[in-house]
């Protein structure tokens, strides 16, 4: 089987080698992401597979696919927010996605980042730049098994994220539409308004859907306690990025650890020039309480062997007619 791999990093390249030496398939590597000027290389190709934040393309790239005998699209990612699904439908393509490929790695970046700004370490380190290093009354941090950790969506990375706050001995309120037995032991389920306000740390772990976005805007900012954090390891489409600002501007929250923002697709995973990085961004980093990093959380070795493998694999399931457990419902 000859399958094609878009987007590919230098990083996967051998995972990538191999998947495909253990497996006999025929692997293409293009470094380029899927798009209207790049679909013509999946011609004579029998699977996809990619990564990506940005959109595919228009309704044509998926009748493109189609007509080239593509039956399936293998993303090497949770989301799959980029993708126009019912495009998909309509020209009976197959999607899969990576929904577990190391929640323990992106937990971990959200409870760094967590502790980051608990510690007050970017604002003792904007006055230690500038000569002062003494002890300050206003900077003192609190411990984290004094604290309510409130978390919304309770999927792999939630409930991973929830067990490792608990382990550090925080109250753990959770917001999710299901419930979950497995998470008794780390969580006290509640509805979203009481995490959003009992939250000494907020932490976002839900899907990027017309029901999720903005979900954390101007309202729930004024709900949230004066000295919480918010951190965000999700979607930046979650969080009103203007909102945010006026947010941290006016004191309503303490500070915000971000690994995605809205216009992320725009500069994020690229080296850009100064003039090209957006305004909100350069207005956040500025913020010695907030700490923000280029949608990375996942990027351990781990995630990286398990997204190759699992999203390769898929594909041949699909190609071969066969059914994986990773399918998105359509």
């Amino acid at each position: 089987m000859k399958l094609i791999i878009y987007s590919v990093r230098e990083a996967e390249k051998p995972y990538i080698t191999a998947w495909a030496k253990k497996t006999g398939h025929e692997v293409k590597m293009v470094t380029e992401p899927l798009n209207d000027k790049t679909v013509e290389l999946a011609r004579n190709y029998d699977g996809i597979s990619i990564q990506q934040t940005t959109k595919l393309g228009n309704a044509k790239l998926y009748a493109e696919l189609a007509a080239m005998g593509i039956k399936q699209l293998s993303t090497r990612t949770v989301g799959v927010d980029m993708i126009d699904l019912d495009a998909c439908k309509a020209n009976k393509i197959v999607v899969t996605n990576v929904p577990v490929y190391s929640p323990r790695a992106i937990a971990e970046m959200g409870v760094t980042q967590a502790m980051y700004l608990l510690r007050r370490i970017g604002e003792f380190r904007e006055r230690m730049d500038h000569g002062d290093f003494r002890w300050s009354d206003d900077l003192i941090s609190d411990e984290i098994y004094n604290l309510t950790v409130g978390i919304v969506g309770l999927g792999n990375i939630g409930s991973a994220t929830a067990r490792i706050y608990k382990a550090l001995g925080a109250r753990v309120l959770a917001y999710d539409p299901f419930y979950n037995v497995e998470d008794e032991p780390y969580v006290e389920y509640t509805d979203f308004e009481s995490v959003v306000k009992n939250a000494d740390i907020l932490t976002l772990h839900t899907p990027l859907l017309p029901s999720t976005e903005n979900m954390i805007a101007a309202p729930q900012f004024k709900m949230m306690k004066n000295n919480a954090y918010l951190i965000n390891m999700a979607r930046g489409g979650l969080v009103n990025t203007s909102d945010l600002i006026i947010a941290l501007e006016k004191h309503e929250i303490a500070g915000a650890g971000l690994d995605t923002l809205a216009d992320e697709t725009t500069f994020f995973s690229k080296k850009v020039s100064p003039d090209e990085v957006p305004g909100d961004y350069k207005r956040l980093v500025a913020m010695p309480n907030v700490l923000i990093t280029p949608h990375i959380a996942f990027l351990t070795q781990t995630s990286i062997r398990n997204m190759v493998e699992i999203s390769l694999s898929d594909v041949v399931s699909v190609v071969e007619g066969k059914h994986s457990r990773n399918e998105i419902r359509m």
